[in-house]
């Protein structure tokens, strides 16, 4: 039993593996899948009785295995699963029933791949074309070669401007002649990598006394080391290359950790006394620990004069302050629900990071309602309550975009599109994914920057860039916006041959929008006409592994963790209609005759029957498929290709795909969905669309936070009926950022189990949810995450959302869908009622059209076509002027002009 073991099915859903023993049908028919709840446990799922039961396999310190079974029970520990499983073939072990038959695994359909494709030709990006060399010729010293010579240019990207040089000298020469040692180390069995032990050791020297210093040094060394390597480089063992690169990223990691820990950031980690003297003038006593010392200082925040002040004592001198315009950004840390960042600038135009962290999460909210109440007061630029998205994917077919590529961005071409008074006004954020992109991250950036800053006169920032191989996200933002964005995160995962190459998958981004949550994601998923199975699958992986947003949010995948998820790409569903007939689809093309072909469309076939893509929606298709054109023309389709083993048909497809999914009753409204018909050297055609999406504005509570009334959230008479064989108790979980505990558990339901074999579970208790803001304008824009867990292995049967709008006037029963990795697991009905401070609402840009399934009000489309008409008269006037005044002082103040008097 020690080789083969085919009830280790890895990384399955729990669903489906009640579903294989559902068809074993035979009791003590059992299987080990991964845990969802726990990293590195297992769940050993035992069929008896027409019920699952699951029982948790923990590993201890020393890597041991055991089971949780029933109480009583002594627990024994074994040193792998087969021993284990292997002893559990006895009776009265404290499972419900004995192990007697293994389920098997059932085979995955894999992606075959194509001769021309494998390995994909990789961008420019990592390294010199010329370091690849051929598998034939590669040698352990070439491999050893590649794979340093990879870091060392990593490293020249980087900015070391703030690092020693004798710490910039001891790196370089590391990655020039001691990572490889250490590589070799790691082949041969020994896991101590002496040579970063000699780096760390001289680079922390001066640990306590030259922290400042050191810390550039260690992170800028994480990053070269964070980054995905190519398979490209070198011929190491896949396994040997993980696991050096985990021991040292785990490493890297552990020094950071004990630094904070021994409180050497004398500037970190502060502990606050929240006392309020009046509306406009407030103490904050700070009590600092460092190095077993203990200090005290004030920050006093003063509303009327704009300043925040650092002092000593509350008497002392107000020498040390920053400005209103100085706090560029108030970040309210994830992990950590009482800390704060302010970021501000000082003196010489540095940014700095400020980090404290209050007695509470009520405490901190107070702090930053006091601060955002400064800035609002002297700030002329009132915060936006709705934004305008942008969202282009393009498969670029491994060929460089032709010289202008502007039509893309204005959202010009067939479908839906915007007005043509419209098509220079900037959207404030941009979403760019490209599949196939042959140029490296910097070369594409540059390259949609310099399009952005023709068409809308404006310097975009980029907020993120993340590449998988050829696969590519980026987000761009207007300068005005980088203050209010927070949280970047990104991340990839690999869904191409046997889940281990990049050609195929998928390339996330997340971030805050000042109260806002958004995620993007771009994926490219398997190809070919017959393999939409395959795609399916590739989506569940994608919805499991990709890591973006709140990590608190742990048992929430990533269609429950935003207020609004776009999901761009090519998705490469194709329309089923047979090969012959491809001559009747061109032709029903050219006569924009699409909805014969749209319903036969695989994603929207697939979508209905709840197979992917649960509710998401996608504006209508009102444009032509954009797959497979002949290359620089869009007038035919070159739906054959010759090949070896005969001809292969690739039938105009809806392949590009953008959806998306928001929360319950918030804003969003599509204005523009199609794709460009100027841009031709791929065999794909670029898609756009844009989005008029509402977000939360730093709220500033009318009321002082210290003397409103307590609001409250009751959750009564909750019933959850669960899609499920399994054998156990549940409890529910509550998860809001407006909640002072942000995770709220209830007590254990009451099962009853359905003729149909699902179990309703009612949960008697009412539940009161206490946020840290009564403030009703700042609660109706809030939403409650609801998870129902199983009492025995802490997983997930099922998440949904409820939007505390809903309850805007009174008691207001509910029913959601519960889903759990994309799939369809139940139902829960209750009732909720919203207790909150007196207060009147401010009245919204887009005011009536929050409600579900309204397009925008009248009120709102005028002040767009407003805004529209406004910036086409500013932008020819402009124009005109740098037309008749062209000598330098002119073009300056023009420029001036231009900077301080943007309409958006």
């Amino acid at each position: 039993m020690a080789g083969y073991q085919p009830w280790r099915h890895g990384n399955i859903t729990r669903s489906q593996a009640e579903d294989l023993l559902s068809k074993a049908a035979r009791d003590g028919s059992f299987l080990i899948r991964d845990s969802e709840s726990i990293q590195g446990a297992y769940a050993l799922c035992v069929l008896y009785q027409n019920c699952v039961y699951t029982y948790r396999i923990l590993p201890n310190e020393d890597k041991k295995v055991s089971v949780q079974a029933s109480e009583g029970v002594p627990i024994r520990f074994f040193s792998t699963l087969s021993e284990l499983v292997e002893a559990y073939y006895s009776p009265n072990m404290g499972l419900v029933t004995h192990l007697q038959f293994s389920v098997q695994r059932e085979e995955e359909v894999e992606e075959e791949p194509e001769p021309n494709n494998l390995p994909p030709q990789l961008p420019p990006r990592n390294f010199p074309a010329n370091d690849v060399k051929e598998s034939d010729s590669n040698t352990s010293e070439q491999a050893c070669k590649s794979l340093s010579d990879t870091y060392l240019m990593r490293l020249q990207h980087m900015d070391m401007s703030t690092i020693p040089e004798e710490y910039q000298m001891a790196i370089q020469e590391y990655f020039r002649t001691s990572v490889c040692l250490d590589v070799e180390q790691m082949q041969n069995g020994n896991p101590n990598l002496p040579g970063l032990k000699k780096l760390i050791m001289m680079i922390c020297k001066n640990l306590h006394s030259e922290i400042s210093r050191i810390l550039p040094a260690l992170e800028v060394f994480q990053r070269v080391l964070d980054q995905q390597l190519s398979p490209g480089i070198g011929h190491f063992p896949k396994q040997v290359c993980a696991t050096s690169h985990l021991q040292l990223t785990k490493l890297l990691y552990s020094i950071e950790d004990k630094v904070k820990n021994h409180g050497a950031f004398l500037t970190d980690h502060q502990q606050f006394c929240l006392v309020t003297d009046d509306v406009s003038d407030q103490h904050v006593f700070v009590k600092q620990e460092s190095l077993g010392i203990s200090t005290r200082m004030i920050l006093k925040v003063d509303v009327e004069s704009g300043k925040l002040y650092f002092k000593k004592s509350k008497d002392g001198p107000e020498d040390k302050y920053f400005v209103h315009n100085k706090i560029l950004q108030l970040v309210k840390s994830q992990k950590m629900h009482a800390k704060l960042v302010i970021v501000v600038e000082t003196e010489k135009e540095k940014i700095q990071r400020k980090e404290f962290v209050f007695d509470d999460t009520k405490k901190r909210e107070g702090f930053c309602q006091l601060l955002q109440q400064m800035k609002n007061k002297h700030s002329e630029k009132p915060e936006p309550d709705m934004i305008s998205v942008f969202l282009g994917t393009w498969n670029m077919g491994n060929a460089g975009p032709p010289n202008n590529i502007s039509s893309w961005f204005q959202c010009k071409g067939q479908g839906k599109t915007l007005d043509d008074t419209a098509d220079h006004i900037p959207h404030d954020i941009y979403v760019i994914g490209t599949q196939e992109d042959p140029l490296g991250e910097r070369e594409w950036a540059d390259t949609v920057k310099s399009v952005l800053r023709n068409v809308t006169n404006i310097s975009f920032k980029q907020v993120a860039i993340h590449t998988l191989w050829n696969i590519r996200i980026m987000v761009l933002a207007k300068p005005e916006h980088e203050n209010r964005i927070s949280h970047v995160f990104s991340d990839s995962v690999k869904t191409g041959i046997a889940n281990t190459l990049g050609n195929k998958g998928a390339v996330g981004v997340s971030f805050m929008f000042n109260g806002t949550s958004f995620g993007f994601v771009n994926s490219h998923l398997t190809s070919g006409s017959e393999k939409k199975l395959r795609r399916n699958q590739n989506y569940i992986s994608i919805l499991r592994f990709l890591n973006l947003g709140d990590k608190k949010l742990n048992p929430f995948d990533i269609t429950h963790r935003f207020t609004h998820l776009f999901w761009l790409g090519d998705l490469n569903y194709r329309v089923e209609f047979q090969s012959t007939e491809a001559e009747y689809m061109v032709t029903k093309i050219k006569q924009q005759q699409y909805q014969e072909l749209l319903n036969k469309d695989q994603l929207s076939m697939e979508k209905n029957d709840g197979k992917v893509f649960l509710h998401f929606d996608e504006e209508e298709i009102t444009f032509a498929p954009t797959y497979r054109f002949e290359r620089d023309t869009r007038e035919k389709y070159a739906y054959t290709k010759a090949k070896a083993t005969g001809t292969k048909y690739n039938l105009p497809s809806w392949c590009d795909r953008v959806l998306r999914k928001s929360y319950p009753l918030v804003h969003v409204a599509c204005q523009a969905y199609g794709c460009t018909n100027d841009i031709m050297t791929s065999d794909h055609s670029p898609v756009f669309a844009s989005f008029e999406v509402g977000v939360a504005s730093q709220f500033v509570s009318k009321q002082d936070p210290d003397s409103a009334p307590q609001g409250g959230i009751q959750i009564m008479n909750c019933l959850a009926t669960l899609l499920t064989k399994s054998k156990t108790k549940f409890f529910i979980e509550y998860h809001s950022s407006c909640l002072e505990s942000k995770t709220v558990k209830t007590s254990e339901g009451e099962n009853t189990e359905n003729s149909d074999g699902s179990i309703k579970v009612l949960f008697s208790n009412q539940v009161k949810l206490t946020p840290i803001i009564s403030d009703p304008e700042y609660l109706l824009d809030q939403h409650i995450l609801i998870c129902v867990k199983s009492t025995d292995c802490d997983e997930s049967y099922g998440e949904g959302c409820v939007a505390l709008r809903a309850a805007q006037f009174c008691y207001t029963e509910f029913q959601i869908t519960l889903t759990h990795h994309g799939e369809k697991t139940g139902t829960l009905t209750g009732g909720i009622q919203l207790h909150t401070s007196e207060g009147k609402t401010t009245e919204k840009l887009y005011g009536e059209s929050r409600k579900p399934h309204i397009q925008p009000t009248k009120h709102s489309l005028y002040l767009r076509k407003a805004f529209y008409f406004y910036y086409v008269l500013f932008y020819s006037l402009s124009r005109f002027h740098q037309m008749l005044f062209a000598d330098r002082r002119t073009n300056k103040i023009h420029k001036r002009i231009n900077k301080n008097n943007k309409i958006y």
